[in-house]
């Protein structure tokens, strides 16, 4: 099964990640589960280049879901795009969208997914409003609306 990602989304982040020798698999390509690791290493960059730490006062973010689609294996060495694109915000959470290309080849992308990140009162275990920084972040990229 695959799961689309929107036709409409808007580029919030981009980084560019180095794949490690142990990244590989008995097959000699990257490991399935690593795709989602790249994922996550954008998405932390991306809160923590913000504001230099992803929590505050006991909150911070979780991922309420995840999904990736495969397009194309990756072999060592390799220097990975990894691309975070956003539609919308809620009042604590905030689908986000991501590619990942080979940096040798441009807009190639080998792999794509999604996630839903919410933000949580670890203590409460409760979903929270998202703090300000990271609403203003995701607005800043959307276009206006009327």
């Amino acid at each position: 099964m695959k799961l689309p990602l929107p036709d409409t989304k808007y580029q919030i982040y981009d980084t560019v990640l180095s794949m490690r020798w142990g990244d590989m698999d008995a097959f000699a390509h990257l490991n399935n589960t690593l795709y989602v690791r790249y994922f996550e290493e954008a998405r932390v960059r991306w809160l923590v280049e913000m504001r230099n730490s992803m929590q505050e006062g006991g909150t911070g973010p979780v991922v309420a879901n995840v999904f990736t689609n495969f397009y194309r294996q990756l072999e060592y060495p390799a220097q990975l795009r990894v691309r975070l694109f956003v539609n919308g915000v809620g009042r604590s959470s905030c689908d986000m969208w991501m590619t990942i290309e080979h940096d040798g080849q441009p807009d190639i992308v080998v792999a794509d997914g999604g996630c839903t990140m919410v933000w949580v009162d670890y203590a409460a275990g409760k979903a929270v409003a998202l703090p300000d920084w990271v609403r203003d972040s995701v607005l800043a990229v959307l276009p206006p609306q009327p």
